[in-house]
């Protein structure tokens, strides 16, 4: 990466914004990829070639599996405090890496060097960017019971010069199309086009993704990114099934949850020590078409608590390649909740800090010096018989300044706190990341 010194961006000056925002959506919908509509015509489409760069498939499945230890680095920040350890918790590292993904080309010197360490990756800003926003294909074998669609656009205040290599960059990478807006006059009616433009592309789930105070007069650019997902399971649950079922709290209680309940052949895995050191059972429910699948990790009764702590990529990794067929006798609660999380703490505590304190954005622009702003992240999460229905929505706000025998059967009844998984197969992106410690909780 480029060094370039950041000391002319002093507090002094006065620094103009630029807003990111990603948003992602699990729901009915309609496939294929597009732009969020709004906000003033489009004025950049498609890089030069008129079709997005070609990608190293390696490249790919690189930035997948750093996509998912920034997850689980995301989650433990998030979870780190005994209220947050406590509460039900989705995040999702897809999206974020995304909007990070468009601002780091963007980025010079140690404000480079600290996000490229966050997402994990020693890739160039420009191939990383082309490999995180190679087109999903989890929903390729799903029929219109897997659509997964997204779309990414690029606001900008009327008049500012922005580099040619970095909207080439974002181009050609994202396939990004280009909204002028007033800012400066009308951050307000700015804000509003971008807030319409996500919830359009969520199908209405992710709404007001941004406030008043993260869209402002000294805002000059917004990022935003769109996934949309809607996923019906392979083998569904019958809801003649499901009944109420006591559920362990962390806290000891033990409320009657509507419970689901299945026995089928799944790809199933359960194990103790190693990195973590806790006993743990695991199971993996596909979608349609086997492109994308739900993985549920549930730790021995009391042991949820040192279990997710300990959790690394490594561990996922070994947990996820020792899934193998099973005949598996499965309850899981139904659950759906909303989270809410500022995500600059946990960004700091991850090692970016330098976007925040000392900004070098001048591969965005020369014209006016960018320092990274409000960072945020809603989602919401919903699981029942058919399948799974989530949204989210990442903003971050750069302001002024052949099947073999199947074993024996085996049980899990998920009546516990336990971590679950949201995954493209082929290459492993992670697209939500979360923790259910109590199914009741909105």
């Amino acid at each position: 990466m480029t060094k370039r010194s950041t000391a002319g961006h002093g507090r002094s000056r006065r620094r103009v914004g630029l807003l990111l925002a990603a948003g992602l959506a699990v729901g009915p919908a309609l496939a294929g990829c597009g732009s969020a509509a709004g906000g003033g015509p489009v004025v950049v489409r498609a890089s030069a070639s008129g079709s997005r760069a070609a990608v190293d498939p390696g490249q790919v499945a690189a930035v997948a599996a750093g996509t998912s230890a920034f997850g689980l680095d995301l989650l433990h920040a998030l979870t780190a405090t005994p209220d947050g350890a406590g509460r039900n918790v989705v995040v999702s590292p897809a999206g974020l890496a995304s909007v990070l993904g468009m601002l780091l080309p963007g980025a010079r010197g140690a404000t480079a060097e600290e996000l490229a360490k966050a997402l994990h990756t020693g890739l160039d800003p420009r191939q990383y960017a082309l490999a995180v926003g190679a087109p999903d294909s989890g929903s390729r074998a799903g029929g219109d019971q897997v659509v997964l669609r997204r779309s990414d656009d690029l606001w900008t205040q009327q008049g500012l010069a922005v580099a040619p290599e970095y909207l080439d960059t974002l181009a050609a990478a994202f396939d990004t199309g280009v909204h002028p807006v007033d800012f400066a006059r009308d951050p307000a009616g700015a804000r509003g086009s971008i807030n319409a433009a996500v919830e359009k592309a969520t199908e209405g789930r992710i709404k007001e993704l941004f406030g008043p105070r993260q869209i402002t007069a000294d805002t000059r650019l917004a990022l935003t990114d769109a996934l949309y997902l809607k996923a019906a399971w392979a083998s569904g649950f019958k809801p003649a099934n499901t009944s109420e079922r006591p559920f362990h709290r962390l806290d000891g209680s033990t409320p009657a949850v509507s419970t689901m309940s299945r026995t089928g052949t799944l790809r199933y895995a359960e194990g103790s020590g190693g990195i973590v050191g806790e006993p743990w059972q695991a199971v993996e429910l596909p979608y349609v078409g086997g492109g994308l699948a739900m993985d549920l990790i549930v730790p021995a009764q009391g042991g949820y608590a040192a279990f997710s702590k300990g959790l690394d990529q490594a561990q996922l990794d070994r947990i996820l390649g020792g899934l193998g067929e099973r005949s598996v006798d499965l309850t899981l609660p139904r659950f759906h909740f909303d989270t809410a999380n500022d995500l600059v703490p946990a960004l700091r505590s991850l090692g970016v800090k330098a976007a925040f304190d000392a900004p070098d954005f001048t591969g965005i622009t020369a014209k006016e010096p960018l320092v990274l702003g409000a960072v945020v992240q809603k989602a919401t999460v919903e699981v029942n018989e058919d399948g799974t229905v989530a949204a989210a929505g990442s903003g971050a706000g750069v302001a002024a300044m052949a099947a073999p025998a199947v074993p024996e059967s085996v049980q899990l009844h998920i009546d516990r706190p336990f971590l679950f998984l949201i995954r493209d197969t082929a290459d492993g992106r992670p697209l939500f990341l979360g923790q259910v410690t109590d199914p009741q909780a909105p």
